[in-house]
């Protein structure tokens, strides 16, 4: 059976970085009532863990 962690990982790694492109190319998009770039900082987390979970996948073989 395969890992699942690696697709997964992969899924999250790349949703972050669109994320982060978006943010950096639409600095101004805010959430509203928040002075919070959530794009950038929710980018950045799921690319975090995407790397995690790729990492484990790695490790796992």
């Amino acid at each position: 059976m395969k890992d699942l962690r690696f697709p997964t990982g992969l899924l999250f790694a790349v949703l972050g970085l669109v994320l982060l492109g978006y943010s950096v190319a639409h600095p101004d998009a805010r959430a509203p009532m928040t002075e919070v770039n959530v794009n950038l900082w929710s980018g950045l987390s799921l690319v975090c863990f995407g790397g995690v979970l790729l990492w484990l996948s790695r490790r796992a073989s």
